[in-house]
C-alpha cells in the first residue's frame, strides 16, 4: 500500500502539513491535492490546532508546483487544483520553505500568512516557460503582498529569487539556516497560540479581508470586528494595568 503523499500531525498547538513526495520535489497530483483539502477541513475542525504548519519532505524542495507527469488535477475543482488555494482559513497558517519553491508550489506558499525559509530556498514563476497559467491564486497574492510592480516583474519573467532577495522584498519573513525551517516555523506557531485568540483572530480577518476594500470600507470593517473582541480587550488592559507584559515581557 503506498503512503500517504500528504501527512497530518499535531505538534503542541500546531498542525504540522507534510507534503511527503521528495521523490517528485513534491511535486503535487490529484491525490496529493485531495490530500491537501483533506488536511486543511481537519486543521479547521481541530479548536486545539491554532496554527498550520505547511511544509515539504525532503529538504530539497517544499513543492515544485503540479506534477506534470501526472498531469490529473482537477482544474475546476472549488478549492484550487493544488489543493486549498481557492479557501482563505480561519487560523494562521506558515510555510515553512526548503529548497525549491517553484510555480505552483509557490503559489501554496503565497496562500499562507508566513513564510519561514531557509539560506539556499530559490522562489519562481517557472510555469513562464512552459506556457502553463497561473490558477491557485498566485496572480492576487503576490501583488498583496510585494507590491504591483516587482509581482509583474516575477510573474512576467518567472526568474528565480533566492532567499536573500525574498526576505528583501517582503516575500519571506525570515531566513533561517538549512534544516531550521520547521523547528523555527513550529516555535513561531507556540507563539501565536499564546496569545488571546479572538482578537488575534479578528485582526487578522479584518487585515484580509479589508485587502480589497477602500480606506473608509476598510476602516468600518476594523470597526465592526474590533467591537465584536471588546471583552477580551478589556481582560487584557486589566491585566497590562496589573503590571503583565511591562516593557515588552511576553510579547
Amino acid at each position: 500500500m503506498a503512503a500517504a503523499p500528504v501527512r497530518y500531525e499535531r505538534t503542541g498547538a500546531a498542525a504540522l502539513v507534510t507534503i511527503d513526495r521528495p521523490e517528485r520535489r513534491n511535486a503535487v497530483d490529484a491525490a496529493t491535492a485531495e490530500g491537501l483539502r483533506e488536511s486543511l477541513d481537519r486543521f479547521e475542525r481541530d479548536d486545539g490546532a491554532r496554527v498550520m504548519v505547511l511544509t515539504g519532505a525532503g529538504g530539497v524542495a517544499f513543492c515544485a508546483g503540479a506534477d506534470l507527469k501526472a498531469m490529473d488535477l482537477d482544474i475546476e475543482h472549488p478549492q484550487g487544483p493544488m489543493g486549498f488555494t481557492r479557501v482563505t482559513p480561519s487560523k494562521p497558517t506558515i510555510a515553512a520553505i526548503s529548497g525549491w519553491c517553484l510555480a505552483g508550489g509557490f503559489e501554496i506558499a503565497l496562500w499562507c500568512d508566513l513564510r519561514i525559509v531557509t539560506e539556499d530556498s530559490t522562489f519562481g514563476m517557472f510555469e513562464r516557460r512552459w506556457g502553463v497559467p497561473l490558477i491557485d491564486g498566485g496572480t492576487q497574492r503576490l501583488r498583496r503582498i510585494v507590491g504591483m510592480g516587482r509581482a509583474l516583474e516575477l510573474t512576467l519573467t518567472g526568474r528565480p529569487v533566492d532567499a536573500e532577495e525574498a526576505l528583501r522584498i517582503g516575500l519571506a519573513n525570515e531566513v533561517v539556516p538549512p534544516g531550521r525551517h520547521v523547528e523555527r516555523a513550529l516555535e513561531l506557531a507556540e507563539r501565536l497560540a499564546g496569545f488571546p485568540q479572538e482578537t488575534m483572530l479578528s485582526d487578522r480577518r479584518a487585515t484580509i479581508d479589508g485587502a480589497g476594500l477602500s480606506l473608509p470600507e476598510g476602516l468600518e470593517l476594523e470597526h465592526r470586528l474590533g467591537r465584536e473582541v471588546l471583552d477580551v480587550a478589556a481582560r487584557g488592559a486589566a491585566r497590562f494595568a496589573g503590571g503583565e507584559g511591562r516593557g515588552g515581557a511576553g510579547v
